[in-house]
């Protein structure tokens, strides 16, 4: 694209980062992210799966983003190609999963917190996302729990336990949004990613959950990117703005 910087590209988390907690894209960040696209090349990196990925920035958001990586990066798109697909199922095998589902169903089972909805475990492509409070709790429930959490650290104390009754698995415990935490292989993190962008020696990458124990923890502090740690998407506008947009970065 005409006046795009050469080698760069703005990776972006996206809850937290470019929209509100579960909540969708406003149309006036949709518009400075086209913006942004005119400048360099776009990415974005989320835990979840592509359909809920979608949910929040858009049912076409694989043609509407140069790469698109679900899941980490574990399902990944290029310019609305799916270019790799990995499977947590074919990493650990079934008797590990069921040992650890087992395992994490009877603690949350024994969990006494407020309240407790359904869809405690959800089985992703390349990870599993484990919510005490379950995933089915509506949006107000979510952000008690939230509220709750940072108060009694249910979530900290849960990873602590599963990281050291599993060491021997070699898995990643990585908290974030409102109600649940990620569990993948080592190395499995959004980090991954990287993997597909070896030409671009300048990556800048954006998130929220950028201190240590977040889901943006690790290619925030990675010696392949440049992090830029964000509070709201307004925020995320305003330093992109600045790095990309301006007239002392090329801009007329």
């Amino acid at each position: 694209m005409v006046g795009r910087k050469p080698g760069v590209i703005a990776l972006f988390d996206v809850d937290g980062t470019l929209t509100a907690p579960r909540k969708g894209i406003t149309p006036k960040m949709l518009e400075f992210m086209r913006e942004l696209g005119e400048a360099v090349t776009v990415g974005v990196v989320g835990g979840s799966d592509l359909v809920k990925i979608s949910e929040q920035l858009g049912k076409s958001v694989i043609n509407d983003y140069d790469y698109v990586f679900a899941e980490n990066g574990l399902v990944a798109y290029k310019n609305g190609e799916l270019i790799a697909s990995q499977s947590l199922k074919s990493f650990l095998g079934e008797e590990k999963l069921k040992e650890f589902i087992n395992f994490t169903l009877h603690y949350i089972a024994d969990l006494d917190i407020p309240i407790k909805r359904g869809t405690f475990i959800e089985f992703r492509n390349g990870m599993l996302n484990v919510s005490p409070i379950g995933r089915n709790c509506s949006q107000e429930e979510r952000e008690e729990f939230e509220k709750y959490d940072k108060v009694h650290n249910i979530r900290p104390k849960m990873v602590s336990v599963l990281r050291e009754k599993f060491a021997h698995f070699n898995l990643t415990f990585s908290i974030g949004g409102q109600i649940s935490f990620d569990v993948f292989p080592q190395g499995w993190d959004k980090t991954f990613c990287l993997r597909y962008l070896n030409e671009f020696p300048e990556v800048h990458f954006f998130g929220d959950k950028t201190y240590k124990g977040g889901n943006d923890y690790e290619i925030y502090v990675s010696e392949r990117t440049t992090g830029h740690s964000v509070t709201s998407p307004d925020d995320t506008a305003e330093k992109c703005r600045s790095l990309f947009l301006t007239k002392q970065n090329g801009d007329a």
